[in-house]
């Protein structure tokens, strides 16, 4: 289980947010709504340790991240609102980086047919510097499956995708909450998601 309790970041002084409590379990998807300057994206990477907050507590199986924040990362997949990808190497370079640092199991053909349920098999050998904004966030999105985490954490992830990606996408969620996940997003999209439960910034 994550938790969040009472938890507050200012910068400069200036709130972004205040006393937010969140409390995440398996089988269960939140996603986090909010306007622009809301703090959705600050939110996330608290929650990370990414960044301080000002004051409150974030739990992890039970225990403070400040405890066992190693513990948490085996178990997270951080899906940016920007590519992690390097731009100067292919996608296969890329995939075979990812693979080796989260020590996935998935085989070559496993891999390969992702990539066409995505439609991007077709660039395997392309520098990433050369697709497009939705075959980048698409390829981004293959880390989900790749890296075979417990919590899945992502910074708009319907941003560029075609309808037919977001189908593919929401699919992906329930699939993987149906299979003990535990999913945390921020977006302005509403996907249609069942038992999508919210926490509104704004």
């Amino acid at each position: 289980m994550l938790l969040v309790n009472n938890l507050s970041f200012y910068r400069n002084e200036i709130k972004i947010f205040e006393n937010l409590n969140l409390s995440l379990s398996n089988k269960q998807i939140i996603q986090i709504k909010g306007k622009n300057g809301s703090g959705k994206t600050t939110f996330l990477q608290t929650i990370l340790n990414i960044l301080e907050p000002k004051s409150g507590e974030i739990f992890w199986e039970g225990k403070n991240i400040k405890k066992n924040i190693f513990d948490l990362y085996n178990h997270t997949t951080f899906i940016m609102d920007h590519s992690t990808s390097t731009r100067e190497l292919t996608v296969s370079d890329n995939i075979n980086f990812w693979r080796g640092l989260s020590s996935s199991k998935l085989n070559n053909n496993e891999i390969f047919g992702l990539l066409k349920i995505l439609d991007i098999e077709k660039y395997y050998k392309t520098k990433v510097m050369h697709l497009s904004s939705g075959e980048n966030k698409k390829l981004e999105l293959l880390r989900l499956i790749l890296e075979q985490k417990k919590l899945w954490i992502l910074d708009e992830p319907f941003n560029h995708l075609d309808e037919t990606s977001i189908e593919i996408l929401n699919q992906t969620f329930l699939d993987h909450i149906n299979n003990d996940g535990m999913i945390l997003f921020a977006s302005h999209f509403n996907p249609t998601i069942s038992n999508l439960d919210t926490l509104d910034l704004n």
